[in-house]
Parts: C-alpha cells; structure tokens; sequence
C-alpha cells in the first residue's frame, strides 16, 4: 500500500487492478483463447489442454516481464514465450495461435473492468440508498435553498438529498449500461483480418466471449477505441455524481454554517478543536483527478490504420489511475452519506435569518417536500428519468 492510498485509493478497487490481477487476466484470454480455437477445430485439444494447464501452473514475475516488455513494447509478447517454454514442443506453436499482442491485453481489459466496475457501481448504489433515506428521513427538514453561495428561497434537506440520489442513480444505470453492453472481447489478428485460422475466426470470437462473460463485438475493435471512450465518460459522469454531493456536504460542513458533520473521524494535527469532513474531502479529492484522464483517454482514440503506434500504449495507464480515482470516490462517499448527522435545529437558525430578510416567518416548502416523494417513487418504479 503506497503512501497515499489510504486517502486516494480507497476500497477494493485497487486491488481489482492489480498487476498481479491483469497478469492473471491476460493468461485467463491465453487459456479461453485454446480452448475456444479447439472447439472450432483450429488447433488440436491436447494442445488446449496443455496450455490452459501452463496458464494455471506457470510462475512468471511481474517486475521481469514489465523489463522484458520494453524490448517489445507490450508485456504480451514475454508473456507468450513464456507460455511457449512451459508446453511440450509440440504444443507450442499453438499457444497464441491466430492472435496478436492487442488481442490479449484489450481482452483482459475487458476482463479486468467487468471486474472493478462491480465494485464501484456497488458503492454508488451504497451512496444513492444513504442520500435516499437521508432524502426520506428529512423530507420536511427546512432549511435555506442557495444560489452563487448565497441565501436564496426556504427549501428542504429531504430535496437537496434527493438531488444527490438522481444523480448518483443516474449515473450508476449509464455505467451499468456500459459494463453489460460494451465490455468485449478482442481478437482479430496481427490486422484484424481473422486470417490464418481456416474460416473460423467468427466462430472463435463468439466462443471466446461465451467462456469469458464478456459481449462479442461485429468487428475487431483495434483502433475503434469507442469502447473505451464510453468507460472513460461514464467514468467521470459517475465522479462528477460523487464530487457534486461531496462538495455540498464540505459547504454544509462549516463551522460557520453546520448544518451537517460527518460521523467519521476529522481531526486536525494542528487543531484539536475541528473536526474535518474527511470522507467527502477525500471523495472530492478522487474525483478531481477523474476529468483529466478522462481527457487522456479521449485523446488517445486516435489509432493509425489497423494497428496504433504509441496510441493504444497510453491508454494503460490513465485507464487504471481513472478506475482507481472514481472507485475510491465512490467508496468515501458512501461512507460519508452514510454516517452523515444532521442538524436540523443549525438550519432552521441559518434560514430564520433568510426569512426576516423576506418578511416571512414560515417557509413555502410544500412542492419541495413533493418532489422529494416524486424522486423516491420514481425509484422504486424504475430509476432516474
């Protein structure tokens, strides 16, 4: 665990992403690969057999296969004369057999989102449920609406919840969409031609997906980088989600305001009077670094003719740091809303003071304790809208 994590790499997600993880992923394809090419009676079984049992028994070592990917530019290449060593001579010129480099590794990709997606859809769904019972505990909890920072119109708690919750909701389903829809597999050869594989290239495709859990795609995607791009922005959809609900718990937070206080632990090492909100202060710190890579990864959508050169290789990177960002997000701000205090009798003193401004001494809140029902049955009927 490096310095930092704690605080920017929260939750299970890191561990997801792992190196050890996606070497795993990638002798998982390796494996589902000669088994599916098999069975469509490309290469013989016993050669399956025996590389699929060279997957699962070979020790290969992170930090010398990341040095002997500089050679070739891509950690695939080792990896497959690796494999090749392990099985009976006969069997070797099986291993990889019809594949390329890309192939592989955009496969376990694949793999390796459908995986650490899980997780976070998993904590926004824990986010969204904590701000919908904030959302139904504090429907007619008053308090002052504001607007550029500034005391507004009298609303409630229970509506700013609710608020938190659509938009978490919303963007839980548009990443969920994407984990069932776009996550595919890879596999069209050194140019995306299937060529060399006796006319069964399709046939190994569909096999392919089937025996890893992922969609099997029309064409080979080599430098059609959609598929990522729409990770990528579902990705910081779901952080601006996390970072907008973090931000207003920071605000409502205030020694000046405290109007809510987090039910974690906030101290200062200088100051043993505060209490810092430190799940949402850290939820928005996840949630910074989201729109850059988001940024990175749309900038690396464009690929050369059949096969990028340097474009795919950037992708790695800012595609594990995004993951890791969102899902630590994700993870504070679940637990931030869900140990969040609130205080009504704060907001009612901060509003009485909005009302002598307006002349009144009793807040118009009926249509906004409406819209909080409105949000919850829409909900439980189907989702955002």
């Amino acid at each position: 665990m490096g310095l930092f994590d704690g605080v920017l790499a929260r939750g299970s997600v890191p561990g997801d992403l792992s190196d050890d993880a996606w070497l795993q992923a990638m002798l998982d394809t390796e494996a589902a690969l000669a088994r599916a090419s098999a069975e469509a009676g490309v290469i013989p079984a016993a050669a399956a057999k025996a590389i699929a049992a060279a997957c699962a028994s070979v020790y290969i070592d992170v930090s010398e296969l990341s040095a002997a990917a500089a050679e070739s530019g891509n950690p695939v290449v080792p990896l497959v004369q690796r494999l090749r060593a392990e099985v009976p001579a006969k069997h070797a010129r099986f291993v990889h057999f019809g594949a390329t480099s890309q192939d592989i590794l955009d496969t376990a990709s694949m793999l390796i989102l459908k995986r650490a997606l899980s997780t976070v859809l998993d904590d926004l769904a824990g986010a969204a449920d904590a701000a919908a019972d904030l959302a139904r505990r504090h429907r007619d909890t008053v308090m002052a609406g504001r607007t550029l920072l500034q005391q507004a119109l009298p609303t409630t708690f229970g509506l700013k919840a609710a608020g938190w919750m659509h938009a978490l909701d919303t963007a839980r389903d548009r990443l969920a969409q994407v984990r069932r829809e776009r996550l595919a597999v890879e596999f069209g050869g050194a140019a995306g031609t299937l060529a060399g594989l006796d006319g069964k290239g399709v046939e190994i495709v569909e096999r392919l997906a089937a025996a890893l859990g992922l969609c099997a795609p029309v064409l080979p995607w080599h430098t059609d980088r959609t598929r990522l791009a729409e990770v990528a922005a579902a990705l910081g959809e779901a952080a601006g989600a996390v970072a907008k609900a973090a931000r207003d718990v920071t605000l409502l937070a205030q020694g000046e305001v405290a109007e809510v206080s987090e039910g974690a632990p906030g101290g200062s090492s200088a100051m043993a009077h505060k209490q810092n909100p430190v799940a949402a202060i850290s939820a928005l710190a996840g949630a910074a670094q989201a729109p850059g890579l988001v940024a990175t990864l749309l900038g690396a959508m464009v690929h050369e003719h059949e096969r990028a050169a340097g474009s795919w290789h950037a992708e790695w990177r800012p595609l594990r740091e995004l993951l890791i960002a969102t899902g630590s997000a994700a993870s504070w701000l679940r637990t931030c809303l869900s140990e969040l205090a609130v205080h009504p009798e704060a907001m009612r003193a901060n509003l009485d003071r909005l009302l002598n401004v307006l002349g009144t001494e009793e807040p118009d809140t009926g249509m906004a304790a409406a819209l909080v029902d409105q949000a919850l049955r829409t909900r439980q009927t189907g989702g955002p809208t």
